[in-house]
């Protein structure tokens, strides 16, 4: 299937599931582009724009750029321009096939079958348009959720995850679509130090903007504070007493957040890559 197939298929998927929606994109309202935005947000990051020719995105891509992150059309836009490509694209991968991707049932009620899919790639060190070399299974090992304005404690948290490996944490923000979260392949000690490993990463998820951040200081990879839940680096992605996420970029390569305020967490799930 090609690229551009794989768009249309979206698109039609996308209006099928808002029927009130027109057919057509020039009729379109404001509303209408932010429903439709809103329900393939999760698609976006998987489509390979840069496969399509500068035809196929003029005509096909173009007329729903209010769809896409402004930062994400613009770059769009400038590498279309740029290159003279009208009929084939200038860096074309491997067309795609039916089971490439192959969907992860994972038993979440933060994260889909798509995200697990970005995760598995990134844990094998895979770029998001890479073929998927492994199928791994994510078992659930603890999820809470904010009752009443608190959790069960931190404590829980901790003693599920204790001497675990391969752990991936996912934290859903109160008040927010924002989903942060880390993968940590060595144990969770929680003892006070500071887990060692060159293979961790932290990463978001807002709306159609992801950002994967793998760690720098290999040294405070992993933060076995006594009164966090899981937490990454030196403060790069810290579940305060469970319940509040700060961020501040000290041992990974960039911020996951635009704002190293503090924010509560509605939902906690964690699992473990098998």
């Amino acid at each position: 299937m090609s690229e551009i197939q794989v768009w249309e298929h979206v698109i039609k998927w996308g209006l099928a599931q808002n029927p009130e929606l027109p057919s057509d994109p020039t009729s379109f309202s404001k509303d209408d582009f932010n429903t439709l935005k809103s329900t393939l947000q999760q698609c976006i990051p998987f489509i390979r724009f840069r496969n399509l020719t500068s035809k196929e995105f003029l005509k096909k891509v173009k007329p729903y750029k209010k769809i896409l992150p402004k930062e994400l059309y613009n770059n769009l836009l400038e590498y279309f321009l740029d290159n003279n490509n009208d009929d084939t694209p200038i860096k074309k991968s491997e067309p795609r096939t039916v089971g490439e991707i192959k969907s992860k049932n994972i038993d979440s009620n933060i994260i889909t079958n798509q995200h697990a899919e970005l995760i598995s790639k990134w844990i094998d060190k895979l770029e998001t348009t890479d073929k998927s070399t492994t199928s791994y299974e994510f078992k659930l090992l603890y999820r809470d959720f904010r009752v009443y304005g608190s959790f069960t404690g931190y404590q829980n948290c901790q003693k599920a995850c204790k001497n675990q490996f391969r752990t991936v944490t996912i934290y859903k923000m109160s008040d927010s679509n924002e989903i942060l979260g880390g993968y940590n392949p060595i144990e969770w000690k929680f003892d006070g130090s500071y887990g060692i490993t060159n293979d961790s990463f932290i990463f978001s998820f807002k709306n159609s903007d992801v950002i994967l951040s793998r760690v720098r200081n290999e040294n405070n990879a992993i933060c076995n504070g006594s009164t966090v839940a899981p937490s990454f680096g030196n403060g790069d992605l810290r579940a305060i007493n469970g319940s509040i996420i700060q961020c501040h970029k000290k041992s990974y390569e960039k911020p996951i957040r635009n704002t190293d305020k503090r924010d509560a967490i509605r939902e906690i799930e964690i699992f473990q890559v098998v």
